[in-house]
């Protein structure tokens, strides 16, 4: 009987499935699981033609590698727009949205994001971005007013800033070096702010050298670690969000990415954030915001329109807005804004599109640059960490061969 009434529900299942077109949805966020879960419940109830398969899993690039290994490309994918998504964007591996309409009210700053990253041929747009993030400097606002120390504008008020909480006992940085990724965060702004902008495309060329060109930046980054709290190796992101919600420090040098996880320790913790700035002259100051979730779908996939509708849903500003607020993102669409407080003091650079991307971006994995970043800021070794990183550009860089790395001979 038992078998018989399973039976009848399968069949009952394919039933209620006969006319459908199923689409696989890659979703890469674990913090946005049951969100987007939620979404794909909404689209359904509206498109009943549609079932969505909501596929999360625990290692993205690898799972999402292994299927393409199989040709088995998932319909709609949300990704991280980093190298990874430039080097199968440039492989032809996504849909091509350049001239669609749902591209027509997205920020032309995060668009730029995506084409740098890589593209499936000149012009190419393989991607939509749906939310970025901010990355600048986490700080307590209350410690703030409390020591009268007001948001630093240029690099000598931010150092004047750090030794006003050190000289008062208190921590200015916390440093996360046991999970050495975190240094690449304020590393980001220093290294745009004290380089050419055409630093990329000339190392690409051959033309400049990161031993040339970094040096100044290296050593404002050795500056800040300078400030933090006593063996910053044996502490990971996981301590230092939750030390700097607890009031051990008066600043974070992360984005607005880690904002849930500070206030999951300390829901009413009051948290600020700015620019960080590099030099003397706060008109250099710039953001360096990335596209945090960019949608992407299989070129000429099988489903091609019911993908489309999908992403059109997704693309919605109610959609976008609900997610951004949530996961205290920027959205990616002309019009909207984010009134998260903690996102305050990077807005106007959104506004104005004083924006960059990330710098890291543009090293393939094979580089190991936060290991030997983490090894700099242990020993302070400025030459070797330089010559290191070009060392190891200079031996694998020729297999970046999209974006900025499309150098033309």
């Amino acid at each position: 009987m038992a078998l018989t009434g399973a039976a009848s529900m399968l069949a009952a299942c394919a039933a209620g499935a006969e006319g459908q077109t199923e689409l696989v949805f890659f979703q890469f966020k674990p913090e946005a699981v049951q969100y987007f879960e939620e979404l794909a419940d909404r689209f359904e109830q509206e498109n009943p033609d549609i079932r969505i398969v909501v596929d999360n899993v625990p290692d993205p690039e690898t799972a999402l590698r292994t299927r393409l290994v199989k040709e088995d490309v998932p319909d709609v994918m949300t990704l991280n727009a980093n190298a990874t998504f430039g080097e199968l964007a440039s492989g032809g591996i996504f849909k091509d949205f350049s001239g669609e309409p749902v591209l027509d009210d997205v920020s032309d700053d995060y668009v730029q994001v995506i084409e740098d990253l890589g593209a499936s041929e000149p012009g190419a747009v393989n991607g939509v971005p749906f939310a970025a993030n901010a990355s600048g400097v986490l700080y307590n606002v209350e410690l703030f007013e409390q020591h009268g120390v007001e948001v630093p504008t240029t690099w000598p008020e931010l150092v004047e800033a750090a030794e006003t909480f050190e000289a008062a006992g208190v921590t200015p940085f916390y440093a996360m070096l046991l999970d050495a990724w975190t240094a690449q965060s304020p590393m980001a702004p220093l290294i745009v702010q004290t380089t050419p902008e055409d630093f990329w495309e000339r190392r690409f060329a051959g033309e400049t050298s990161f031993s040339e060109a970094w040096p100044e930046g290296v050593e404002k980054l050795a500056t800040l670690y300078d400030y933090t709290q006593p063996d910053p190796l044996a502490f990971g992101y996981q301590e230092g969000t939750r030390a700097f919600a607890q009031g051990e420090s008066a600043m974070l040098l992360l984005g607005s990415y880690a904002v849930p996880q500070v206030r999951s320790f300390e829901p009413d913790f009051t948290v600020g954030s700015f620019a960080l700035p590099g030099t003397d002259d706060p008109a250099d100051t710039v953001l360096v915001s990335g596209v945090d979730v960019v949608i992407a779908a299989a070129a000429d996939g099988p489903h091609e329109e019911e993908a489309q509708r999908f992403i059109d849903f997704l693309m919605q500003p109610d959609v976008v807005q609900e997610y951004t607020q949530q996961q205290v993102a920027i959205p990616a669409l002309e019009g909207l804004a984010n009134d998260d407080p903690a996102l305050e003091g990077v807005q106007s650079y959104i506004e104005e599109g004083r924006i960059v991307g990330f710098f890291d971006h543009q090293f393939i994995p094979a580089i190991p640059l936060a290991p030997l970043l983490q090894q700099y800021l242990i020993d302070r070794d400025a030459e070797a960490f330089l010559g290191g990183l070009d060392d190891n550009w200079d031996r694998v860089a020729a297999r970046r061969t999209w974006g900025l790395g499309a150098v033309q001979e």
